[in-house]
């Protein structure tokens, strides 16, 4: 587990980044931390550490983006407005899930139950004692092989 601490939201984009270029096919990382922390902010650089160049945002309404423009197909879920886990498998998730791309997830903490062993976490959380831009990013990495065995 690694915790970074960045002051602006291109340090946050930067780490996303450099955890982008590190990725290997069939890692998912669950995406944590409250509305308006930089969760978006990182899967953009997350998306550009693959080498994904067309614009990536959050897909709120339409649960999952595919970007495939890169070293490795990006599957981005937002699953804030999933009402339970039979909506994830109307869209196919396992697809996603067991593919060979890489994804990530916001609000996973509502498909906890489907999230298989061996993914990673990044949360991401504010402090406004340290400024308005702070974030405190705590990392644990993903282990694809657990999440296969």
């Amino acid at each position: 587990m690694n915790i970074i601490e960045t002051y602006s939201p291109e340090e946050t984009g930067k780490l996303g980044f450099r955890l982008g270029q590190a990725a290997c096919a069939g890692e998912i990382y669950c995406i944590n931390g409250d509305l308006g922390v930089g969760k978006t902010v990182f899967t953009q650089g997350f998306a550009a550490g693959l080498g994904i160049e067309e614009p990536v945002n959050s897909p709120t309404f339409t649960i999952v983006q595919i970007y495939e423009g890169g070293r490795l197909p990006l599957y981005h879920f937002d699953v804030y407005r999933i009402g339970d886990v039979e909506e994830m498998e109307e869209i196919g998730y396992e697809d996603y899930f067991f593919g060979e791309g890489v994804c990530l997830i916001e609000w996973s903490e509502l498909i906890r139950e489907i999230i298989p062993g061996g993914a990673g976490e990044v949360t991401i959380e504010k402090d406004p004692e340290k400024g308005f831009d702070y974030r405190r990013i705590t990392v644990i990495e993903a282990s694809p092989d657990k999440k296969r065995g």
